[in-house]
């Protein structure tokens, strides 16, 4: 049996060998560990929507997991991140017995961590080959005198959020060379009125797809004095396979570059 502690310092302990059984409880993880070895994923959340044609059984949301269907799946992992499930439901599945493994994501020097880590030294797999490009696209530190533009990134309306400090999207913009107007903001996730968005001086404004869905008539119409573009939330905030995706899109930011 191998002994490990998580990014929270949560004991665990696994048998030898590599991990066969596994449930995910978050999203852009599921889609890592289908990309690398599908057949040993067996549980995920409902909205766990990558790859398309993900086959396994589904165990509700991230903030809301059935517990005892994840129990039923008899996994010998359940991987987890701070930021998107609640520390309540880890201790209550360490508490039923199944050994859970939380990791702690708020940069992408932390994606790049975490996805290793699991991957790697925690479910025992072979390196894929997605993990080995992925950190050969961002391992590289990024000078911030060099950034080449702003943008704003909203998350919801009604009211209106937007990515603020310590997270992950936020680092990834950076090390992409763009600067977050509202990336030194106290907040995480700050609420702010639609028209200080507008007229914050980003470059471009970028909607996602979540959690908030913006549309083409739902979103762009608020903003009058700011460029506005709709973007795959998942390329901006999903860790894992969808960062080479990330890289592509941010390179082509700001528009007219």
């Amino acid at each position: 049996m191998r002994a490990l502690v998580d990014d929270l310092g949560g004991d665990l302990t696994l048998p030898d060998g590599p991990v066969r059984r596994v449930v995910s409880l978050v999203p852009s993880l599921t889609e890592a560990l289908a990309a690398t070895r599908p057949e040993a994923l067996v549980g995920a959340t409902d909205w766990c929507t990558h790859p398309a044609d993900l086959g396994v059984t589904r165990v509700r949301g991230t903030k809301n997991p059935d517990r005892a269907a994840v129990a039923a799946l008899e996994p010998e992992l359940v991987v987890c991140v701070q930021e998107e499930n609640r520390e309540l439901d880890v201790r209550r599945m360490r508490d039923a017995g199944l050994p859970v493994w939380v990791g702690v994501v708020e940069s992408v020097d932390d994606a790049l961590r975490v996805l290793r880590t699991i991957v790697v030294e925690v479910l025992g797999w072979e390196e894929p080959g997605w993990l080995v490009e992925v950190e050969r696209r961002w391992a590289a530190p990024t000078d911030p005198a060099a950034a080449r533009g702003s943008v704003a990134v909203p998350i919801w309306r009604d009211p209106w959020m937007v990515v603020g400090a310590r997270t992950y999207t936020t680092d990834l913009l950076r090390r992409a060379g763009l600067v977050n107007v509202y990336g030194e903001h106290q907040d995480r996730y700050p609420a702010v009125e639609v028209d200080a968005v507008d007229g914050a001086g980003a470059d471009v404004v970028l909607l996602p797809d979540e959690p908030y869905v913006f549309t083409p008539d739902d979103g762009p119409e608020a903003f009058r004095r700011s460029p506005v573009r709709l973007v795959s939330g998942r390329v901006l905030t999903w860790y894992g396979p969808a960062m080479l995706e990330a890289a592509d899109l941010l390179d082509g930011l700001p528009p007219g570059r």
